[in-house]
């Protein structure tokens, strides 16, 4: 399975996001909403496909966050994720980050600490909707 890694690729597939993340293709469009939003973005190929993606939020200065990282089921477990990581952190350190932030879910700890390194933190979460 030859994979390639692209920044800031230019992608037009709402249905991986829409896979990964369990809701329908969004209306106003993944693409629309990351250039408005993102230092950048990761995108990785196979066969002209889009099997995984991970965005690149920012504050403009230090601090770079993690958005969205996605994969394909069929290329789930075989180091996309990681690489897809990966190529975003030297990406933000290129720009001037100093920090890559994520938060995840629970089942995702092995994932972001020991595939790619995180470590853990302190953080809070305010909910604002119910």
């Amino acid at each position: 399975m030859m994979i390639t890694y692209e920044w800031r690729g230019d992608f037009a597939d709402d249905a991986l996001h829409a896979e990964g993340f369990g809701g329908p293709v969004a209306a106003t469009g993944w693409r629309a909403r990351v250039e408005r939003h993102s230092l950048g973005w990761v995108c990785a190929w196979r066969d002209g496909a889009l099997v995984g993606f991970v965005n690149v939020g920012w504050d403009g200065g230090a601090h770079a966050f993690l958005l969205d990282t996605v994969v394909a089921r069929a290329c789930r477990s075989r180091g996309v994720g990681a690489a897809l990581v990966a190529r975003a952190a030297d990406e933000a350190r290129a720009a001037g980050c100093a920090w890559l932030h994520v938060d995840f879910e629970e089942h995702l700890r092995p994932f972001y600490l020991d595939a790619c390194g995180f470590e853990e933190t302190a953080a809070g979460l305010l909910a604002l909707r119910s």
